[in-house]
């Protein structure tokens, strides 16, 4: 794949690739049909063994109720700027998510370790991802301008929302490379489902043994309710799984 022509709004030596790994084929439309899906593979992770992934809904608010999304991790981490005191009017913006939306593929998902009390990305950025094929974003810091983001149709789960800038307080120090969102590293290409019980993140190395038992286990979560709705005693459909 040829190179992206650059924004230059980040050294090109700390975008760690142009392009994140990608699921593989059918991945996302079987993670999708599960549904709402991320307390399963909580539990299914768990059973695996694999290292703690999720984080609630609590600390990762949706910001449209009743979305569901699936895709590859597009990694941003940002720090606070090292200027002090703030100075908004010499407009030395060090941002550079817009240069992670100019290296987004159809299906990723933003994946920003930002900085608190401030946003680290608004409407514009909301418009730029949709428009170049993003399924959403996920941000643990601050957003803002979310009646944007809502009117298009761009899920944004964030720990915060506020009015105030990132721009003259925000430094991107890289782009897909690994980073750290609550107690949760998240690497580029890593499998971001999300809903309205908070962000799952699976490593991209056991993405499809994850989802094999999730179907299963969806199968036999389905059979329970089935016999719930049909009036089944709870001595007899309920076994401890």
């Amino acid at each position: 794949m040829p190179e992206k022509k650059l924004t230059g709004r980040i050294a090109a030596e700390r975008i760690r690739m142009q392009s994140t790994p990608k699921p593989p084929a059918g991945a996302v439309a079987r993670f999708l049909a599960l549904g709402e899906c991320t307390s399963l593979i909580s539990d299914v992770m768990d059973e695996l063994g694999v290292p703690e992934g999720v984080i609630g809904a609590t600390v990762l608010k949706p910001t449209l109720p009743g979305k569901l999304i699936v895709g590859p991790a597009l990694t941003v981490r940002n720090i606070r700027q090292r200027s002090d005191p703030l100075d908004a009017k010499a407009h030395v913006n060090r941002m550079a998510e817009f240069e992670a939306h100019n290296l987004a593929e159809d299906g990723d998902v933003l994946v920003i370790s930002g900085v608190a009390g401030v946003s680290n990305m608004g409407g514009i950025s909301s418009y730029t991802g949709r428009r170049q094929g993003e399924r959403g974003a996920i941000v643990m810091g601050g957003v803002r301008d979310v009646r944007h983001s809502r009117s298009i149709d761009y899920p944004i789960w964030a720990s915060e929302i506020t009015p105030a800038t990132g721009k003259w307080r925000i430094e991107t120090v890289e782009i897909n490379g690994e980073i750290q969102m609550g107690e949760v590293r998240v690497n580029a290409g890593d499998l971001v489902v999300a809903d309205d019980t908070g962000v799952a993140f699976v490593p991209r190395d056991v993405i499809m043994e994850v989802l094999e038992l999730c179907e299963k286990k969806k199968k036999a979560e389905d059979t329970r309710i089935d016999a719930i709705a049909q009036g089944v005693p709870v001595p007899v459909f309920y076994k401890e799984g």
